[in-house]
């Protein structure tokens, strides 16, 4: 794709598409690439989120698919901190018992 998007994967994380996105990690799409925004799958899937059930078992899946969970944003951010911000114990879990940071 040739906008700020990247990888098909990225815009399926921020939307939800828990299938797509399970299909794109079984397919070897590159889980940590990092779009013009400085964003990865896994931090498209919890800044542009609701925190919801979907968004949760995406995060699942790029933890366990080996997403690097300490890519920060442009700002030096990581998905950790914009879980805690956002209030999203679920997906806060997640990262720290996979050892976020």
């Amino acid at each position: 794709m040739g906008d700020y998007r990247g990888t098909a994967l990225i815009p399926a994380a921020e939307r939800g598409h828990v299938e797509t996105v399970r299909t794109l990690i079984e397919a070897g799409t590159d889980i940590d690439y990092v779009n013009n925004l400085g964003w990865t799958a896994l931090l498209e899937a919890i800044i542009l989120s609701d925190g919801g059930s979907r968004h949760v078992e995406i995060v699942e899946l790029l933890v366990d698919a080996g997403a690097d969970m300490n890519l920060a944003d442009n700002d030096g951010i990581s998905s950790l901190q914009h879980a805690r911000q956002r209030g999203y114990t679920e997906i806060t879990e997640i990262l720290e018992k996979t050892g976020a940071k």
